[in-house]
């Protein structure tokens, strides 16, 4: 070891790399887009649903949809990954044994839905790609249109990565049945009714509101209303 290197204790990196929430490693690494604090996803999801007020710093997100206001942090992630030996691996075993304690397909074991399956996938751009990404875990949805107003798509299924957001799904719709994914914002995407946020990923999605029923994920799309 040179005079210019030292050795950093995994336990003065901890403040930064653990939620605040649980007190745990950053599982979902997730950040308020308005004060940059980051929590796990789900702790951050479950503190939303009955406050609008950042954890930390009680700063308010948004009075009626803060859900929108939050962020994947992939950077984060990747650096805590890195940092905690081991952890990634064990954070894959403990998704495996949450599907099979409830007797669910792991989304990475699902088949693709056939002659049904759409061939394109939203990239990150909007743009469609003949791409599935197959080395990531896959999640199958079926789009169905919640208005009458609204053109449905052609061919309702879609077979994408888990880590694409809603915001993909919905510059994907725009494209479809809008002409332009410029007017993503005009789109809600919804699963049980429920409205879903910009930065939700596929995998939260079907982990959270559909993990008791069968594949494909079931999602609609409307016009966006604004309360």
């Amino acid at each position: 070891m040179t005079s210019m290197e030292r050795r950093v204790k995994l336990k003065t990196l901890n403040i930064h790399i653990t939620c605040k929430i649980c007190r745990g490693y950053l599982v979902d690494a997730t950040t308020v887009t308005e004060c940059l604090h980051t929590f796990c996803k789900s702790c951050l999801v479950k503190h939303l649903e009955e406050n609008n007020t950042c954890p930390t710093c009680t700063i308010v997100i948004h009075q009626s949809h803060p859900l929108q206001y939050i962020s994947f942090d992939r950077t984060m992630q990747d650096i805590v990954y890195k940092l905690v030996p081991g952890f990634q691996e064990n954070e894959i075993k403990r998704e495996k044994e949450f599907y099979r304690l409830r007797d669910l397909p792991y989304p990475k074991d699902i088949p693709a839905l056939g002659s049904e399956a759409e061939t394109e996938r939203p990239s990150a751009n909007g743009v469609a790609e003949c791409d599935f990404h197959r080395m990531d875990e896959q999640v199958n949805i079926g789009l169905e249109c919640a208005v009458s107003n609204l053109k449905s798509l052609k061919r309702r299924f879609v077979r994408v990565s888990s880590h694409a957001t809603i915001t993909h799904l919905k510059k994907f719709i725009a494209k479809k049945v809008l002409d332009g994914m410029e007017k993503y914002r005009d789109i809600d995407i919804l699963c049980n009714d429920e409205l879903l946020g910009k930065d939700h990923t596929l995998k939260f999605v079907y982990v959270t509101r559909w993990r008791f029923r069968d594949p494909p994920l079931r999602l609609q799309y409307r016009p966006r209303i604004d309360i």
